[in-house]
């Protein structure tokens, strides 16, 4: 049985298969991972061979040869990478000229980590309602660079609602890696083009889980559970302290 990994909780895999049924897996033994020194040796978009096991849930077996893949240094591990994603048909890299300032050699970063892999890049710079003479002189400059080079360039604000319905079209049918640095609109722009799309499909709801409600989400899950509507649960900027225990109620949920 072959299922695409959705979610990564340490050595728990959340996996999907054709049919739709989800199972809770982990890996048995070692995987050949193509002389990769990784940290995470599955990730989020690999697709895997499952063999169930008998209390239900399933043991990852091998991993399906993977069409392209994203990864960085470890930051603890300084010698080995670690995998951001698999088997991606694009990446959305979300920058700004202003607020905050761009730093162009975040953009080329990036870019040496999906040119190798032959990931298409959209370039997206967010914020645009902000830009004076200068700021657009200089979106100009980056916009013809990079696109002279193969890259999409968007134009866009999630607050005006510029170049949204572009970005959503980008978007369809597509698994995207979003990346970005804090404070670029990752979030705004997910929301703005989830509300572009919304305008035709009105049975997609978007739900955003703050930080301070994490405790919330089982029964939040459950009230949406017994809904018609399809959801989307989106959980932005989280980050918990030593003494924290509010990441229980995710984990929980992660982990069925």
């Amino acid at each position: 049985m072959i299922g695409t990994v959705y979610k990564s909780t340490g050595s728990w895999y959340d996996v999907k298969t054709a049919d739709g049924q989800t199972f809770q897996s982990r890996i048995v033994g070692k995987l050949r991972l193509d002389d990769l020194r990784s940290t995470n040796p599955i990730a989020v978009g690999d697709k895997v061979e499952l063999l169930l096991d008998d209390d239900g849930t399933a043991s990852i077996q091998t991993i399906v040869p993977r069409t392209n893949y994203v990864l960085r240094q470890s930051p603890r591990k300084k010698h080995n990478v670690h995998l951001l994603a698999a088997n991606v048909d694009q990446a959305l890299l979300i920058v700004t000229m202003i607020e905050p300032n761009l730093k162009p050699g975040f953009i080329d970063r990036f870019l040496m980590m999906t040119e190798p892999y032959n990931i298409p890049v959209i370039i997206a710079f967010n914020k645009c309602d902000l830009h004076g003479e200068q700021e657009e002189l200089e979106y100009n400059f980056y916009k013809t660079v990079y696109e002279n080079i193969g890259y999409t360039v968007l134009h866009c604000s999630a607050h005006s609602g510029e170049g949204i319905a572009k970005l959503a079209d980008l978007l369809h049918n597509k698994i995207t890696l979003i990346a970005g640095q804090s404070g670029v609109g990752k979030s705004s722009l997910v929301k703005a083009a989830h509300a572009e799309v919304a305008l035709a499909a009105p049975d997609l709801k978007l739900v955003e889980i703050h930080r301070e409600d994490i405790a919330t989400l089982p029964a939040c899950l459950q009230y949406l559970k017994a809904s018609p509507l399809r959801f989307i649960v989106f959980c932005d900027d989280l980050s918990f302290d030593k003494d924290d225990t509010s990441y229980k109620s995710l984990k929980a949920v992660l982990e069925g």
